[in-house]
């Protein structure tokens, strides 16, 4: 999945915010101020960091080696999704909207 194709995602959800809080490397989505997303954009293959439940977590890291607990972040809720093709692109979709759904308010939880 591309750098362009992850950002179509994320955008398309309600209330989705974009910015560079930490510099230019580093691309930050927000749903009502709350962080859901990020993608450092120097790493070598694309990967970024997605909250998730931490009994889910713990589950996809064991079946999937390029999914690894969230690089700079509280690793018991967030993951690091390592896009080297490994993980199939559905489940990278998927990951993005739970991700955002748990940090959205309640109304806009279901997203696109």
């Amino acid at each position: 999945m591309s750098l362009d194709l992850l950002r179509e995602h994320a955008l398309a959800k309600p209330d989705v915010e974009e910015s560079l809080p930490f510099g230019p490397d580093v691309l930050v989505f927000k749903v009502s101020r709350k962080v859901f997303l990020l993608i450092p954009l120097d790493s070598h293959p694309l990967q970024f960091n997605a909250k998730c439940d931490p009994e889910r977590a713990l589950e996809l890291r064991e079946a999937y080696p390029s999914i690894l607990p969230g690089y700079h972040m509280n690793k018991t809720h967030w993951n690091t999704v390592i896009l080297d093709g490994s993980v199939p692109i559905p489940l990278v979709r998927e990951l993005i909207d739970h991700s955002y759904a748990l940090v959205a308010p309640k109304g806009r939880r279901k997203g696109n």
